[in-house]
């Protein structure tokens, strides 16, 4: 089993910037990739980015340029910092390792 446990959600005004936080816990010796999704109001949950133990990433189109994925592998935490922000990047965020979800954050960009 692991634990997912985001922060850093909120409200943003457009062109603003949040970093979002995920610590994992429980039986990690195996993790290999953690990643954060996103799931919009109405539509379909997305990969948003990843980034492998070797620290190979990899984002979604939507994102490039404005996020960066990174890790404390001895914090067991991957972080999100997103940049430049658009109204179109509300929506609740997940992080994700394996099979296992966190609860979510909800970041709202709104002016």
């Amino acid at each position: 089993q692991v634990q997912l446990v985001e922060s850093g959600g909120g409200l943003v005004q457009p062109g603003g910037s949040l970093r979002l936080s995920c610590q994992a816990s429980g039986s990690i010796s195996d993790i290999l990739t953690m990643g954060w999704y996103r799931q919009a109001p109405g539509k379909q949950r997305e990969l948003v980015a990843d980034i492998t133990s070797g620290g190979m990433t990899r984002y979604a189109d939507s994102v490039m340029g404005r996020f960066t994925i990174s890790r404390d592998a001895g914090k067991n935490t991957v972080y999100l910092e997103m940049n430049s922000l658009k109204p179109e990047d509300t929506a609740v965020y997940y992080c994700n390792v394996l099979v296992f979800w966190g609860k979510g954050t909800l970041v709202t960009v709104s002016s």
